[in-house]
């Protein structure tokens, strides 16, 4: 499965967008828009990036009653995307409603995939302010399989459970993993990080870069060692 980085464009505005993307003149990299940007700017920016001819992850992270999920995934479905998401423990007929809103009359539909446990989440916190007490990895594990089970494309998982992932749920199912940093940088705000290199020896799909790559002095070049490390293993 070929193998490619996503850039997390966290920014406040289009404009600030934009200027970050004008520095690409060589590539189009992958990018994720978020919340803090699809509700300061609203789906016109998804179709604008679209149409400078990037792949687009919009990272919503959907979780509600399977009806208003699979209504709001039916208005997504036209931005024509490359993956959206929402939240595993949303239940499983909340993943499957929400592929029912996402498939196009013509049978397409985006890449579906849910997150599992997110990056910032310690066990210690998952254990005081979720009240689950099994170990991460076994509830990445299960949240993963239900995922599957529902139809789903892959997960959201930290790199460390990648492979944890694909030897549940097969090695076509997609790991997008998020908390990469580079050995010489900064973890930030995640709790359970590791670095392309080792992203990729674990067995990620997709990374989502965001800091390390647009808070760079040289985002191109930050974006480039990614791509060295990750996808071509240099």
């Amino acid at each position: 499965m070929a193998k490619d980085v996503i850039i997390a464009l966290d920014f406040p505005s289009k404009a600030h967008v934009m200027s970050f993307l004008d520095r690409f003149t060589e590539e189009k990299p992958f990018v994720k828009i978020g919340m803090e940007l699809f509700y300061a700017e609203g789906p016109a920016i998804v179709r604008e990036i679209k149409e400078r001819g990037h792949k687009i992850f919009l990272d919503l992270k959907l979780h509600d009653i399977p009806n208003t999920v699979k209504s709001a995934m039916a208005v997504l479905r036209d931005l024509d995307v490359d993956i959206t998401n929402l939240h595993a423990g949303g239940t499983v007929a909340m993943m499957e409603a929400a592929i029912e809103g996402l498939t196009r009359a013509d049978g397409t539909r985006p890449l579906l995939i849910a997150v599992t446990q997110l990056t910032s989440t310690s066990q210690e916190a998952m254990t005081q302010d979720l009240l689950i007490d099994q170990p991460i990895e076994q509830v990445v594990a299960h949240y993963a399989k239900n995922a599957a089970k529902a139809g789903l494309d892959g997960v959201v998982c930290s790199p460390l459970e990648a492979g944890t992932v694909h030897k549940n749920c097969g090695a076509e199912f997609l790991t997008v993993t998020p908390g990469v940093r580079f050995a010489d940088g900064d973890k930030g705000d995640q709790s359970r990080v590791t670095t392309p290199a080792k992203a990729r020896e674990l067995g990620s799909d997709y990374i989502v870069v965001g800091r390390p790559i647009t808070k760079a002095d040289d985002p191109v070049a930050a974006y480039r060692r990614c791509i060295n490390e990750f996808v071509k293993g240099e």
